[in-house]
């Protein structure tokens, strides 16, 4: 499947207050699928927390709407999201593998039970897609970052989400596995029907490959292309100090 491009997610006066604080104010964003939108600003500005408010995950004022291949809202339902955390906690003796990790997000089937032909042949040719065939009977707790990392997003698209969300999924990941993730992105943005927020503070990667940015602090601050944003006086005053 290619992008519809009518995929879209609205946010609409998005507030989030805590303790006293306000951490996010009037956000306003509309991006659309078969786009990768990235979220860039300081640390403290509301990065996380715009996407657990997105989730639901926490309270908030304003609204999260999203609409479907037709264009018009979701009604009485929710979209499919697929999520990649910040990072992941794992024992590195833990004896699960990565079939036992996807056997038990997608099916009620006991990771005791013998395997299935079928299912096995599904989730190498799923993983394959994320160069990561070969790390189907590997243990979790005994792959590199950037293995875990291609699991992870394998995971989070199986099945194909509507919306894919990924909090600076880099923990543990080096050049070269970051550079892998991107690719990754630029394919699922081009083959599959799906609204793709991507929080992050590489910003050499966000200007190359993002086809959006949206700088927050508390607030949208600037949104647009990345060449727009980034020539920005709020961009510059940001970032004076190096990357966030």
């Amino acid at each position: 499947m290619s992008s519809c491009g009518l995929h879209c997610l609205k946010i609409s006066d998005i507030g989030v207050q805590a303790d006293g604080h306000t951490l996010l104010r009037d956000v306003n964003l509309h991006v659309h699928c078969g786009e990768l939108t990235a979220i860039v600003g300081r640390n403290g500005a509301g990065k996380t927390t715009l996407l657990k408010a997105i989730l639901g995950e926490i309270p908030h004022t304003g609204n999260v709407e999203f609409s479907g291949h037709n264009g018009t809202p979701v009604v009485g339902g929710k979209p499919r999201i697929g999520y990649v955390p910040q990072s992941l906690s794992i024992d590195r003796h833990t004896p699960a593998t990565v079939y036992d990790m996807l056997l038990a997000l997608t099916t009620s089937y006991p990771a005791f039970f013998p395997k299935r032909r079928k299912t096995v042949e599904n989730f190498r040719a799923h993983l394959a897609r994320f160069r990561a065939a070969e790390l189907l009977d590997q243990p979790i707790g005994r792959l590199s970052g950037g293995e875990l990392q291609r699991v992870l997003l394998a995971a989070a698209t199986l099945p194909t989400p509507d919306l894919l969300i990924l909090d600076e999924p880099v923990s543990g990941v080096d050049h070269n596995g970051l550079a892998e993730l991107y690719e990754l992105l630029d394919t699922l943005k081009e083959q599959e029907d799906m609204v793709i927020l991507l929080v992050s503070h590489d910003l050499d990667y966000v200007r190359k490959h993002a086809d959006k940015v949206v700088l927050l602090n508390k607030t949208v601050q600037a949104f647009g292309t990345p060449d727009d944003v980034f020539a920005t006086e709020a961009f510059r005053a940001t970032f004076a100090g190096g990357d966030a």
